[in-house]
């Protein structure tokens, strides 16, 4: 199974882009929420990866985020809901903003999401509101913007780490100790820390 690629965007359109890893391009799907935040066809790329595997098909879907990642998983872990759809929904309403829908029960916003109907937005409520992604990701949504900002900063520490040359594993594992020593601290104060610990390892 593919789980990270990390290369050169060949082509850019929304909702897929094909990356360019030592010559073999890759056609990976991506939810606008991942689209907006790439760089223009020739920038590298670094996106973790969730493998598709059906017995005609292949395919790649590719995240910025390990909250991306972890809510296209559970989605399609509810029946009725595939990859595309999976897709639709996080294309359609930013991570923390389906997280908080989902834990108020808000389906009326959940069926704005274009291709998303009342029935299906009742069994995302009702089959995710006890298996959101882990504590500290609900946490930091409990409140206002502040919690996004401090997702925010984890997700842009962890992907310059990773474009650092770091493998993901340890990267993730030094900014969760960085964060949990300084959990205000800013993107610049993280990243040091978060090397420290690297470096400490």
């Amino acid at each position: 199974m593919i789980a990270q690629l990390r290369g050169r965007i060949l082509e850019k359109h929304p909702n897929r882009i094909v990356v360019d890893v030592a010559g073999v391009g890759y056609e990976v799907f991506v939810p606008l929420s991942t689209f907006y935040g790439l760089g223009d066809p020739g920038t590298d790329v670094a996106l973790r990866i969730h493998t598709h595997v059906r017995e005609d098909l292949i395919a790649l879907y590719g995240f910025a985020t390990l909250l991306e990642q972890e809510l296209f998983e559970r989605l399609i872990g509810i029946s009725g809901i595939g990859p595309k759809l999976a897709l639709s929904v996080l294309s359609g309403i930013e991570p923390l903003e389906l997280i908080r829908a989902i834990e108020r029960g808000d389906v009326a916003r959940l069926t704005a999401i274009p291709g998303v109907g009342k029935k299906t937005s009742e069994r995302i409520v009702l089959e995710m509101k006890d298996r959101l992604p882990r504590p500290q990701v609900a946490a930091a949504i409990a409140g206002d913007g502040a919690g996004a900002d401090h997702v925010e900063v984890r997700d842009d520490v962890l992907s310059a780490l990773v474009n650092l040359g770091y493998h993901r594993p340890l990267a993730e594992r030094a900014v969760a100790s960085a964060v949990k020593r300084s959990p205000d601290a800013n993107f610049e104060a993280t990243l040091k820390q978060a090397l420290r610990e690297i470096a400490n390892a």
